[in-house]
């Protein structure tokens, strides 16, 4: 009788540590792939320094975040970034923004002599997503030239949507789309800036 309620219990064990384990954790990235730079882009001249990127406190963790109807949110353990998402934003902004540029992001770098450097901050407001529906970005972004005495400021904002049908991987993948939107008009924004101390360009694109 003691072996047979020893077996049962090892047995139990055994259920319980192959329910846990039937359940495999996926970790995603916001940094796409990366892709060759538009033909006939041209270099900018100047250099970036993209500062940490704000995310909403409920958001900055590694477990993906969604929305449930209209107020409900889940917070997903077994679907996550590969690390907070503060930090995958500003790696994929950075990214894009070079790529877009065609300069390299000198933050944490020593600073080359004779090229003006520009700073850009990156508020995100509001980063929802609803599963198998679409996904939507709020953000806000300020730049200005490092050397400029006058401290002469651009403060832009712009909201974005992409549709987002299908699996997490899915999801992710338009939640790419919303970093390449905003890195599309940032990027443009720092060119006009640059140039002519104009910015904050077109309202933010359709659906796609």
């Amino acid at each position: 009788m003691i072996r047979s309620f020893r077996l049962a219990g090892w047995l139990a064990v055994a259920a319980v540590m192959a329910g846990c384990s039937s359940a495999p954790v996926h970790y995603y990235t916001l940094l796409p792939p990366e892709s060759p730079a538009p033909a006939g882009q041209t270099v900018a001249p100047f250099l970036i320094e993209v500062l940490p990127v704000g995310v909403p406190a409920q958001l900055d963790q590694q477990s993906m975040v969604v929305r449930q109807g209209d107020s409900g949110v889940a917070v997903l353990d077994t679907e996550r970034w590969s690390g907070p998402l503060s930090d995958e934003m500003r790696t994929a902004l950075s990214s894009g923004l070079s790529q877009r540029l065609g300069v390299p992001d000198i933050a944490g770098l020593a600073r080359p002599g004779g090229q003006p450097l520009l700073r850009i901050k990156v508020q995100v407001r509001r980063l929802d997503a609803w599963p198998g529906r679409e996904a939507q970005m709020e953000a806000g972004w300020s730049m200005g030239e490092a050397d400029d005495q006058a401290g002469s400021r651009l403060v832009c904002q712009g909201r974005f949507r992409v549709t987002a049908p299908g699996s997490y991987a899915e999801l992710v993948q338009a939640q790419q789309r919303l970093v390449a939107d905003l890195a599309d008009r940032i990027a443009q924004d720092a060119r006009l800036w640059m140039a002519s101390r104009t910015g904050c360009g077109p309202a933010s694109p359709a659906v796609n």
